[in-house]
């Protein structure tokens, strides 16, 4: 028996014995480490402002809110999450943006690219 298959022979039946089971990883490979997969995020939500014009940002969810800023059409944004609010040309929520921004933009100009949940 070459000295490699004995080796392995004699680890599995070590294991066997001993009750444990550990899974094989081919040599070389990789594997996530526990910290590395605890620190995983989910993605955040991500939205496109299909606007002609700038699209306003405000500071609450109303065209009647203090004015923040502004958006340029085709802008991928974060976003936090949605909010009913104003009426927007038949559509009242409004996103929260996300990645620190302050400020809602009206839904009705941005196309979301993956579910918003609801604000809290």
């Amino acid at each position: 028996m070459p000295v490699r298959r004995a080796a392995a022979v004699g680890a599995s039946a070590l294991l066997i014995t001993s009750g444990t089971l550990l899974a094989a990883v081919p040599a070389g490979a990789q594997t996530p480490s526990a910290a590395t997969a605890a620190v995983a995020k989910p993605v955040p939500p991500k939205g496109k402002v299909v606007s002609k014009l700038p699209l306003s940002i405000r500071e609450r969810p109303t065209q009647s809110s203090t004015y923040l800023g502004a958006l340029k059409p085709g802008t991928v944004v974060e976003l936090s999450c949605k909010k009913h609010g104003a009426n927007v040309n038949g559509n009242d929520l409004w996103y929260l943006l996300g990645n620190g921004k302050p400020g809602y933009v009206a839904a009705r100009y941005v196309q979301n690219l993956s579910p918003v949940p609801l604000c809290r």
